[in-house]
Protein backbone atom coordinates (compact mmCIF):
# COMPACT_ATOMS: atom_id res chain seq x y z
CA UNK A 1 0.00 0.00 0.00
CA UNK A 2 1.41 3.39 -1.22
CA UNK A 3 -0.16 6.16 1.65
CA UNK A 4 -0.89 4.15 4.95
CA UNK A 5 -4.78 4.15 6.14
CA UNK A 6 -3.74 4.43 9.82
CA UNK A 7 -0.87 4.92 11.94
CA UNK A 8 -0.88 0.90 13.32
CA UNK A 9 -0.45 -1.56 11.18
CA UNK A 10 -3.18 -3.41 8.52
CA UNK A 11 -2.67 -6.76 8.33
CA UNK A 12 -2.99 -9.02 5.53
CA UNK A 13 -6.58 -10.50 5.03
CA UNK A 14 -5.24 -13.94 4.63
CA UNK A 15 -3.85 -14.23 8.02
CA UNK A 16 -7.23 -13.07 9.73
CA UNK A 17 -10.02 -15.38 11.69
CA UNK A 18 -12.13 -16.73 9.47
CA UNK A 19 -15.26 -14.82 10.88
CA UNK A 20 -13.22 -11.57 10.48
CA UNK A 21 -11.98 -11.78 7.12
CA UNK A 22 -15.48 -13.47 5.68
CA UNK A 23 -17.15 -10.17 7.73
CA UNK A 24 -14.74 -8.20 5.45
CA UNK A 25 -15.26 -9.65 2.22
CA UNK A 26 -18.49 -9.69 2.49
CA UNK A 27 -18.74 -6.15 2.83
CA UNK A 28 -16.06 -6.00 -0.37
CA UNK A 29 -18.77 -7.83 -2.13
CA UNK A 30 -21.20 -5.62 -1.95
CA UNK A 31 -19.59 -2.48 -1.81
CA UNK A 32 -17.06 -2.99 -4.19
CA UNK A 33 -14.53 -2.52 -1.73
CA UNK A 34 -13.22 -2.54 2.01
CA UNK A 35 -13.67 0.51 3.82
CA UNK A 36 -10.49 1.20 5.79
CA UNK A 37 -12.25 0.82 9.16
CA UNK A 38 -12.54 -3.23 8.72
CA UNK A 39 -8.75 -2.99 8.23
CA UNK A 40 -7.61 -0.84 10.48
CA UNK A 41 -9.47 -2.57 13.47
CA UNK A 42 -9.02 -5.75 12.12
CA UNK A 43 -5.54 -5.68 13.39
CA UNK A 44 -6.96 -6.95 17.05
CA UNK A 45 -10.13 -9.36 15.75
CA UNK A 46 -11.38 -9.35 19.60
CA UNK A 47 -11.89 -5.70 18.91
CA UNK A 48 -13.47 -5.88 15.58
CA UNK A 49 -15.89 -8.54 16.32
CA UNK A 50 -16.90 -6.19 19.99
CA UNK A 51 -17.03 -3.37 17.36
CA UNK A 52 -19.08 -4.95 15.14
CA UNK A 53 -21.39 -6.84 17.41
CA UNK A 54 -22.36 -3.36 18.86
CA UNK A 55 -22.38 -1.39 15.88
CA UNK A 56 -25.10 -3.74 14.13
CA UNK A 57 -27.02 -3.59 17.22
CA UNK A 58 -27.84 -0.32 17.26
CA UNK A 59 -27.26 0.83 13.19
CA UNK A 60 -29.06 -2.34 11.71
CA UNK A 61 -32.77 -2.27 13.59
CA UNK A 62 -35.58 -2.14 11.85
CA UNK A 63 -38.19 -0.40 14.19
CA UNK A 64 -37.94 2.87 15.49
CA UNK A 65 -35.40 5.30 13.56
CA UNK A 66 -35.12 5.15 10.14
CA UNK A 67 -31.89 3.82 8.66
CA UNK A 68 -31.09 7.61 7.60
CA UNK A 69 -31.88 9.19 11.17
CA UNK A 70 -29.07 6.74 12.41
CA UNK A 71 -26.73 7.87 9.86
CA UNK A 72 -27.60 11.32 9.88
CA UNK A 73 -26.97 10.95 14.32
CA UNK A 74 -23.49 9.84 13.04
CA UNK A 75 -22.45 12.58 10.81
CA UNK A 76 -23.59 15.61 12.91
CA UNK A 77 -21.73 14.18 16.10
CA UNK A 78 -18.80 12.85 14.08
CA UNK A 79 -18.41 16.58 12.49
CA UNK A 80 -18.89 17.82 16.19
CA UNK A 81 -15.98 15.37 17.09
CA UNK A 82 -13.98 16.14 14.34
CA UNK A 83 -13.57 12.49 12.52
CA UNK A 84 -12.88 12.98 8.89
CA UNK A 85 -13.20 9.85 8.23
CA UNK A 86 -16.73 9.33 9.77
CA UNK A 87 -18.09 12.12 8.39
CA UNK A 88 -16.98 10.85 4.69
CA UNK A 89 -17.66 7.17 4.96
CA UNK A 90 -21.34 7.84 6.94
CA UNK A 91 -22.16 10.56 4.65
CA UNK A 92 -21.53 8.58 1.84
CA UNK A 93 -24.26 5.97 3.55
CA UNK A 94 -26.74 8.93 4.50
CA UNK A 95 -26.76 10.07 1.04
CA UNK A 96 -27.89 6.58 -0.05
CA UNK A 97 -30.35 6.16 3.05
CA UNK A 98 -31.88 9.39 2.70
CA UNK A 99 -32.15 9.50 -1.48
CA UNK A 100 -31.00 12.70 -1.18
CA UNK A 101 -27.35 13.48 -2.84
CA UNK A 102 -26.58 16.66 -0.55
CA UNK A 103 -28.06 15.71 3.08
CA UNK A 104 -24.56 14.82 4.17
CA UNK A 105 -22.95 18.15 3.68
CA UNK A 106 -25.79 20.23 4.96
CA UNK A 107 -25.86 18.05 7.76
CA UNK A 108 -22.12 18.27 8.08
CA UNK A 109 -21.66 21.59 7.56
CA UNK A 110 -24.11 23.11 10.32
CA UNK A 111 -27.26 20.86 10.66
CA UNK A 112 -28.93 23.99 12.84
CA UNK A 113 -28.95 25.76 9.16
CA UNK A 114 -30.05 23.27 7.45
CA UNK A 115 -33.86 22.45 6.60
CA UNK A 116 -34.98 19.53 8.47
CA UNK A 117 -38.13 18.82 10.30
CA UNK A 118 -38.42 19.57 14.08
CA UNK A 119 -38.18 15.53 14.83
CA UNK A 120 -34.93 15.79 13.44
CA UNK A 121 -33.52 18.73 14.94
CA UNK A 122 -34.34 17.83 18.21
CA UNK A 123 -32.75 14.08 17.80
CA UNK A 124 -29.77 16.59 16.28
CA UNK A 125 -29.41 18.37 19.13
CA UNK A 126 -29.58 15.59 22.17
CA UNK A 127 -27.27 13.58 19.87
CA UNK A 128 -24.52 16.55 19.91
CA UNK A 129 -25.50 17.58 23.43
CA UNK A 130 -24.68 13.36 24.38
CA UNK A 131 -21.48 13.55 22.23
CA UNK A 132 -20.12 16.72 23.14
CA UNK A 133 -21.08 17.74 26.88
CA UNK A 134 -22.98 14.28 28.16
CA UNK A 135 -22.47 15.64 31.76
CA UNK A 136 -25.01 18.47 30.93
CA UNK A 137 -27.38 16.31 29.37
CA UNK A 138 -30.91 16.32 31.47
CA UNK A 139 -34.34 15.53 32.03
CA UNK A 140 -35.30 18.59 30.14
CA UNK A 141 -33.23 17.39 27.11
CA UNK A 142 -34.73 14.04 26.77
CA UNK A 143 -38.35 15.53 27.37
CA UNK A 144 -37.47 17.35 24.40
CA UNK A 145 -37.01 14.67 22.53
CA UNK A 146 -39.93 12.76 23.38
CA UNK A 147 -42.09 15.88 23.05
CA UNK A 148 -40.67 16.11 19.23
CA UNK A 149 -42.18 12.59 18.73
CA UNK A 150 -39.86 10.03 20.07
CA UNK A 151 -40.40 6.90 21.96
CA UNK A 152 -38.57 5.98 24.98
CA UNK A 153 -36.81 3.37 22.90
CA UNK A 154 -35.90 6.00 19.97
CA UNK A 155 -34.90 8.31 23.04
CA UNK A 156 -32.25 5.50 23.88
CA UNK A 157 -31.14 4.61 20.07
CA UNK A 158 -30.20 8.12 19.58
CA UNK A 159 -28.00 8.72 23.04
CA UNK A 160 -26.12 4.94 22.58
CA UNK A 161 -25.38 6.17 18.84
CA UNK A 162 -23.73 9.15 19.71
CA UNK A 163 -21.61 7.48 22.57
CA UNK A 164 -20.80 5.15 20.30
CA UNK A 165 -19.72 7.28 17.55
CA UNK A 166 -17.99 9.55 19.62
CA UNK A 167 -16.01 6.61 21.09
CA UNK A 168 -15.14 5.69 17.34
CA UNK A 169 -14.98 9.13 16.35
CA UNK A 170 -11.78 9.17 18.72
CA UNK A 171 -10.45 5.95 18.05
CA UNK A 172 -10.39 6.71 14.49
CA UNK A 173 -9.16 10.15 15.16
CA UNK A 174 -6.32 8.54 17.14
CA UNK A 175 -4.90 6.04 14.58
CA UNK A 176 -5.13 8.80 11.83
CA UNK A 177 -7.35 7.05 9.84
CA UNK A 178 -8.09 7.63 6.38
CA UNK A 179 -11.24 7.88 4.50
CA UNK A 180 -11.03 5.76 0.86
CA UNK A 181 -11.64 8.20 -2.20
CA UNK A 182 -14.29 5.53 -2.94
CA UNK A 183 -17.16 7.15 -0.39
CA UNK A 184 -16.99 10.90 -2.72
CA UNK A 185 -19.16 9.37 -5.81
CA UNK A 186 -21.58 7.21 -3.19
CA UNK A 187 -25.49 8.53 -3.64
CA UNK A 188 -24.69 11.22 -6.03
Amino acid sequence: MSDPISAFPVPDLATLPEDVRARIETVQQKSGFVPNIFLALAWRPEEFRAFMAYHDALMNKREGLSAAEREMIVVAISIANQCQYCVVAHGAILRVRAKDPAISELVAANWRKARLPARQRAMLDYATKVAATSHLVSAADRDAVLAAGFTQDELWDIGAIAAFFSMSNRLANAMDLQPNRDFQGIGR
